[in-house]
């Protein structure tokens, strides 16, 4: 039967090529997502500045919390706990540099310290100059002195300027002592200081970023090193030289798994209906296979063998060039700032397989349920049904549609009940899918159903033509429920996931603007010093001015059942000080309570609730006194100071007096306008990302869509001969096609909006109090004309090709 199945592949290419190329982009775009995946797991950065050091020292990065109140566990228990990755970089204290030259072997130690700086107009990472071995820098000139740099010749500056250096929220001018060269291409330039400059202006004095050391046995430096950080030989010296990278593989796993277990899904799908209908455009011809004497079982295997040669051309196709696609995927990622651009994209065999087995699996399957009912029906009744297919409900479509819908009423109910705020998209959006495979499930019986509701409009519409169009769809019901599964599963996809961004930047941003209190900003790249908010608020047009910081705290007693491994999100203002905190009246502390918290950088600090004020569901935060916060930040100060008019003081002289007070200083002065902007920036770029993957599921679904359409249509050729024959006009075929395009995008449409809703209304319900999603109309316009337009299109243009030539010779034909 497999060399039958070869013979077929050679007569049949069209129907063929759907499968191929149906399967090709489902393990295309899953191949590509594990690759990012991969990447995420791995992390792997290339080191640059520490590249000499065969062993690195650093701060450990991860905070372990307890899943369960340990107050309410036995002496027995086990304690469960994960891992919480610490926003802000954790430094070592200067005296372990000591104790690691006391390791017998070892033969030098260097400390590093990083921290912002600028040079005229250009922005730099400063050092001090006894760590520029590590990298190592050559030096053309001589070394720093205190109110000497030397910079990297990157620059483009010369020995002897003496040029104003900005760093740690101040100016001071320095003379260029010298050029360092880098061994190999920086991603950030360098400026060196005196060792002694470096530390005042790194804001962590006593403090190493990093410690490099030469020399020594691996495992005497660990067991040196204790618990006060963490060791790192190879390629992982990386991830302390830049910790953002941690961070960002997190997230890189997530985005992966989540678009590749939806790629996944999508192509079993669209993978089942493009062979189901293959195999249904062949139905009298295995009809007369059986009636010859073929047994079911030999059916089956010929009908998984063409399967499988499509399905292996095409995966072998896929596999070449997911990578291709998954680093292209990665550039957009780093060139949005969505993952580190130092971060090295990594792809192995295990993408390829996990790739493979799903596509090989979906075609299976699918090569399964569509030659099973081909083998089982007799031969007599097989013929009789070649014409017009009238049994689609199965079991297995039955209790998958209730299982779906099951699904999907059960996660709006928690989105509604259970949820708070944006986190609500996390049920919203896997509601979509099962919503949608409901109703693909049973998407013949919907479409004929739907069909029958648009008679009486496309009666009045469209006339005879209609008229036949809605027996064709009825009739075909399964023929043209293969081409509306994937127009619905496009359409709610897009919709959805669309509007669902779209409401949660507009709440974002509401929830923001609703807090912002502040007329203008001052801010600075590198940090604010403290003696800025002295200044400004001597202005007689400020009411009032406060350090603004941001950060993540963890909270350890009580026991946070609310608290997941991100964190709470942290706010420090200049209103408070000593150890007080303001809680968000859902936690449901008292004031007066202690609370034991571990800061951005793992320090920990016990803070007295001293007000609880109710805060919109969904953006609670913790605020804490600038002062507290901000020395544990990575920048180790405030990176902005909120302004108040006095009264009667408009926006333009405000700013412009503030900026007369702060001339000469590394900062810049904004209104509020600045602001908003500034916070709508930073949600853009998770729509990016949002857009960009699910506009990579919804390309692949409107492939499939064309593929469906265009096979479906051209194998009609005879019909419409037959049609021609019996008095229909060429014109009046291609206006009856045009319909059927119409009813099948119309069915389409209203059933992905039902899907749609299924998740929009209930988080929306949630984050808006409205059933209505935020976001312009003509997002849903758009993704209606583009189901419109593909529909027509596909079908319309094969059944121009169809009609072409005399009907006589149409009729002639096979099927």
């Amino acid at each position: 039967m497999f060399k039958l199945a070869l013979r077929t592949l050679r007569l049949r290419k069209g129907g063929f090529l759907a499968t191929f190329v149906a399967v090709f982009f489902g393990a295309l775009v899953v191949s590509a997502c594990g690759g990012l995946m991969e990447t995420g797991i791995r992390s792997e950065t290339p080191v640059q500045r520490l590249a000499t050091a065969p062993i690195v020292v650093g701060g450990q990065q991860t905070l372990e919390l307890p899943k369960e109140d340990p107050a309410s566990l036995d002496a027995d228990d086990k304690h469960k706990f994960e891992n919480a990755t610490l926003p802000e970089r954790v430094r070592l204290d200067a005296g372990l540099a000591d104790r690691l030259r006391a390791v017998p072997g070892v033969t030098k130690v260097v400390g590093e310290v990083s921290f912002p700086a600028r040079i005229g107009a250009a922005s730099a990472l400063g050092h001090a100059w006894d760590s520029a071995v590590l990298t190592p820098y050559a030096l053309e000139g001589t070394a720093p002195k205190p109110g000497e740099v030397v910079v990297d010749a990157g620059l483009g500056l010369a020995v002897g300027d003496t040029l104003p250096v900005a760093a740690h929220g101040s100016v001071s001018p320095f003379r260029i002592s010298g050029i360092a060269q880098a061994p190999q291409a920086m991603r950030d330039s360098a400026v060196f200081f005196a060792p002694s400059d470096a530390e005042r202006l790194s804001g962590h004095p006593g403090r190493f970023d990093t410690i490099g050391v030469f020399g020594g046995d691996v495992a005497a430096v660990i067991a040196a090193v204790g618990d006060a950080g963490v060791v790192a030989t190879g390629v992982d010296r990386g991830a302390f030289e830049f910790p953002e990278t941690g961070k960002g593989g997190e997230n890189l796993i997530v985005l992966a798994a989540v678009s590749g277990g939806l790629s996944a899904m999508v192509m079993v799908f669209v993978v089942a209906g493009t062979l189901t209908l293959s195999t249904q455009q062949r139905q009298r011809e295995l009809a007369l296979l059986r009636a010859i004497g073929t047994t079911p079982r030999q059916l089956r295997r010929m009908v998984l063998g063409e399967a499988l040669v499509v399905g292996l051309l095409a995966v072998g196709a896929a596999v070449v060039l997911g990578p291709v696609l998954g680093e292209w995927l990665f550039g957009r990622l780093a060139e949005h700032q969505v993952v580190p651009d130092v971060l090295r994209y990594e792809q192995g065999w295990v993408p390829a397989v996990v790739a493979a087995g799903a596509s090989l699996l979906a075609v299976v399957g699918a090569s399964f349920v569509a030659g099973r009912r081909a083998s089982r029906i007799r031969p007599t009744e097989a013929l009789a049904e070649a014409a017009v297919e009238r049994r689609w409900l199965t079991p297995i479509r039955l209790v998958t549609a209730i299982l779906c819908f099951a699904g999907g009423t059960a996660l709006g109910i928690v989105t509604v009940a259970v949820m708070t705020g944006p986190v609500a998209a996390s049920t919203a959006g896997p509601a979509v899918m099962l919503w949608a495979f409901g109703l693909a499930a049973i998407s013949p019986g919907v479409t004929k159903l739907v069909a029958s509701l648009l008679t009486w409009p496309v009666h009045a519409l469209t006339g005879v033509n209609g008229r036949v169009a809605l027996r064709n769809t009825r009739v075909g019901a399964v023929r043209a429920a293969g081409a509306v599964t994937p127009i619905m599963l496009a359409v709610g996809i897009a919709t959805a996931n669309i509007y669902l961004q779209t409401t949660q930047e507009a709440v974002s941003n509401q929830a923001y603007t609703e807090d912002l209190r502040a007329d203008a900003v001052v801010g600075s790249a590198g940090g604010l010093d403290p003696a800025v908010l002295g200044r400004v608020r001597a202005l007689p047009e400020v009411a009032g001015a406060s350090e603004y910081v941001t950060s993540t705290v963890f909270v350890e007693k009580p026991f946070d059942s609310g608290q997941n491994d991100d964190g709470r999100p942290a706010l420090g203002v200049s209103e408070l000080t000593g150890n007080a905190v303001e809680v968000p009246s859902t936690l449901g502390h008292h004031v007066g309570d202690t609370l034991s918290l571990r800061l951005g950088d793992g320090t920990p600090v016990d803070v007295r609730v001293t007000a609880v004020v109710d805060q919109r569901p969904g953006f609670e935060k913790l605020v804490l006194p600038a002062g507290l916060l901000a020395p544990h930040t990575t920048l180790g100060l405030a990176p902005q100071l909120l302004v108040n008019a006095a009264p009667g003081v408009d926006a333009a002289t405000l700013t412009s007096r503030l900026r007369a007070a702060t001339a000469g200083l590394p900062v810049f002065v904004g209104d509020r306008g600045t602001l908003i902007a500034a916070h709508a920036k930073g949600n853009e770029v998770g729509a990016w990302v949002n857009y960009l993957l699910v506009g990579m599921i919804i390309a692949y679904t409107v492939i499939s869509v064309v593929n469906t359409l265009v096979t479906a249509t051209a194998r009609r050729r005879r019909e419409f001969g037959v049609q021609r024959l019996s008095g229909f006009t060429r014109g009046q075929v291609l206006r009856m096609a045009g319909v059927e395009g119409g009813l099948i995008a119309a069915i389409a449409v209203l059933l992905g909006t039902l899907v749609a809703a299924g998740a929009i209304v209930p988080f929306c319900l949630v984050v808006t109090g409205t059933p209505l999603p935020s976001g312009p109309v003509t997002i849903y316009l758009a993704v209606l004309a583009i189901a419109v337009v593909l529909s027509l299109s596909a079908i319309l243009v094969p059944a121009w090709a169809a009609t072409r030539g005399r009907a006589v010779d149409a009729t002639s034909v096979g099927e």
